[in-house]
């Protein structure tokens, strides 16, 4: 077995020993697992670089890992399966998206349990590092990889490309997304090193003058050399894309993280309690493991699967099932030499065909695949459910999971996916008060954020996801924009609508994605940057005569309105790049208060008090909204008083005469 030890370094009783229901309290197990693989095993054969890490006397590849285990005190009081979540840039976020827990921003400090649906359910719930450049940060999970050496012993080096869009002007920009750790330049004076920008993702790249920037930093004012910073005097400008690439020396084997999740989980599943297993006992064997996945995570998961990594070295089957959430069409810088993890970079492997589960051939380059076709292949494939905010169809291509890649037809997945769209909803669950700004990260939108919250909805799909491993018993049925009853519409028909509506504003670049070329092996990529082909369809859902989306699962947010709530933002002049989108961010823009503020800025979209007669009317048609999508089991019952709590309030805000008015002072009337 590849987990050749998991050594407990702590056991401490978890949120001050409260009780979780039948379950009881339960406790937090941290510590390292250390792990040791065969290179030449099959199962492992697609790991980019693994034949060129060091070997034991054994023939096998050593690498260990940060891990957290979240378990009944008593383990025969849990349901008996694991639920793995994939950290996210070295976060746990499960107890944050499905228990709908304080997104605190400290890693240090304790998960929050939310509302205890996972513990009540009696989850083991499983956290493991296996990204190798999270930042140097406390309470991070990270995993420690081998290195690639060349066949001469040495560090393996070549090119790498770094893509970054400041929010603010600034001379110096480290190399590396979100503060990672970077690749260093191996050579401070390389003038075979490019520097280029464009004005947004898709725009024409022009070359900076090589003698214009250089790898350094600031200092008490002065630039001195650095293998991880690049600057330029004249300053990088807000809202442009920059993209350097250079050479590095020194290759992380960046594909064991996607080993880590596999064997841990198998481990924790398969071996015995004289085996080390703290998962294992007389009384309590796991039956089933899971493993969910938002954002890079969900994104994770989808190379996981791509790659056939759900069969361990002893070809068992490791999740029996999946939620890959908010990931779009895109996989990931997971198994690239000198991949980027966390990058969200265009022109990425992040982008690269297949999008859909099944197999297609895409006509322009002739290659086949599907996301799904080497999992299927070995044999009883997990359940997957894949969940997309509308965020993900604007921005991650997340129709190319349902469409062929022409864009023409419908593609219907295989029977153990279902693909849900969560309408009219963001990246990251909305919240109120109305904000347009996030001093964390420096986005500031033409609109308010959107403020639906969808994390109901992932607590429903976990439940459908356990009926349908455990018993048989199938999800509802794939809900999602389509062709065949024109749900699934190009951006431009929806800015047909944006424009009707005084101050909001529409984009003026639309995001697409288009066929690279990275070289015959993108593990390995050859060509730097990759070679652009033609773009790829981008469709989005039709959105009604109020800009709400008409196709997907519409919570009471965007069923009974009080606003137009969108999975897209225009990025904010203050931090310039006009008419780009803000990655991942969505909008509300509130319906008038009233039927005088609506017409004197000639508002194509009812007043709140012409569409309800009074507050209670509203809750009474939000509550038959809510029951039925318990009924159709998108929604869980004991999630319908939370949900009606939210309208409540939503209400009370946006009934208050002159929202609307301080909504859309952001953006003058008439702006595209």
């Amino acid at each position: 077995m590849s987990v050749s030890s998991l050594k407990i370094q702590t056991i401490q009783s978890y949120s001050g020993g409260i009780s979780f229901g039948e379950t009881g309290p339960y406790q937090q197990l941290d510590g390292k697992a250390h792990f040791s693989v065969d290179p030449n095993d099959p199962s492992n054969a697609l790991i980019t670089d693994l034949t060129l890490a060091p070997r034991d006397a054994a023939g096998m590849v050593s690498f260990s890992a940060d891990f957290r285990i979240l378990q009944p005190a008593e383990l025969g009081k849990g349901n008996r399966r694991i639920f793995f979540d994939v950290v996210n840039r070295g976060n746990p976020l499960a107890l944050k998206r499905i228990n709908s827990g304080l997104d605190g921003a400290d890693p240090t400090s304790p998960m929050d349990p939310g509302n205890g649906y996972l513990m009540r359910q009696g989850y083991s719930l499983v956290w493991c590092g296996w990204q190798h450049d999270v930042p140097d940060v406390p309470g991070l999970f990270r995993i420690d990889p081998p290195q690639a050496f060349s066949s001469t012993g040495e560090p393996v080096a070549g090119n790498i490309a770094v893509t970054f869009q400041p929010n603010s002007p600034t001379q110096v920009q480290m190399l590396s997304d979100r503060n990672h750790r970077p690749h260093p330049a191996n050579n401070l004076e390389d003038w075979n090193s490019v520097l280029t920008v464009q004005d947004h993702d898709n725009g024409k790249p022009v070359v900076i003058p090589r003698e214009e920037w250089s790898f350094g930093l600031l200092e008490e004012g002065k630039v001195v050399p650095s293998a991880s910073h690049i600057y330029m005097a004249s300053g990088f400008q807000a809202g442009m894309i920059y993209q350097v690439i250079y050479s590095t020396n020194g290759a992380p084997v960046v594909g064991v993280g996607l080993l880590s999740a596999r064997d841990l989980v198998s481990f924790l599943r398969y071996a015995s309690s004289e085996d080390g297993n703290p998962c294992a006992q007389s009384v309590q064997d796991i039956q089933q493991a899971y493993a969910f996945g938002s954002s890079q995570s969900g994104r994770f998961l989808r190379q996981l699967l791509y790659l056939g990594l759900n069969r361990d070295e002893r070809d068992r089957r490791v999740f029996d099932g999946v939620i890959s959430h908010i990931a779009g069409g895109r996989r990931g810088e997971f198994n690239q030499r000198f991949g980027q993890p966390s990058s969200l970079a265009a022109n990425s492997v992040n982008n690269l065909f297949p999008f859909s589960s099944g197999d297609q051939t895409d006509p322009e380059t002739g290659l086949t695949g599907g996301v799904l076709s080497r999992t299927i292949s070995q044999g009883n494939p997990p359940k997957v459910i894949f969940t997309n905010s509308s965020a993900e169809y604007w921005g991650g291509h997340a129709a190319l999971t349902h469409l062929d890649v022409t864009g023409t037809r419908d593609v219907e997945p295989p029977d153990s996916v279902r693909i849900y769209h969560f309408a009219g909803t963001q990246h990251g669950a909305g919240t109120i008060p109305l904000k347009d700004a996030d001093p964390s990260n420096g986005n500031r939108g033409r609109h308010t954020f959107n403020t639906v919250d969808y994390r109901p909805l992932l607590r429903a799909a976990v439940e459908n996801l356990d009926a349908w491993v455990t018993n048989g018993d199938p999800p509802p049925t794939s809900l999602h924009p389509r062709i065949s009853d024109a749900t699934a519409v190009s951006p431009e028909v929806v800015g047909e609508t944006f424009r009707t509506i005084p101050g909001a504003s529409f984009l003026d670049h639309l995001p697409h994605v288009s066929r690279l070329d990275f070289g015959p092996d993108p593990g390995v990529p050859t060509k730097m940057p990759p070679a652009v082909g033609k773009p790829f369809p981008s469709l989005v859902s039709a959105v009604d005569s109020d800009g709400n989306e008409m196709r997907g699962i519409r919570l009471p947010d965007v069923a009974v309105p009080l606003a137009t709530h969108t999975g897209w933002n225009v990025r904010h002049p203050d931090m310039a790049g006009a008419g780009q989108i803000i990655k991942q961010i969505g909008s509300t823009i509130p319906f008038p208060a009233t039927k005088e503020g609506r017409e004197a800025p000639h508002d194509p979209r009812p007043s709140i008090e012409e569409r309800y007669t009074s507050k209670e009317d509203y809750l009474n048609q939000v509550s038959r909204v809510a029951q039925d999508l318990v009924d159709q089991r998108y929604l869980l019952a004991e999630d319908v008083p939370r949900v009606e709590e939210h309208a409540a309030q939503r209400y009370d805000l946006f009934s208050r005469s002159g929202v609307e008015a301080r909504t859309l002072e952001q953006a003058p009337a008439g702006d595209g």
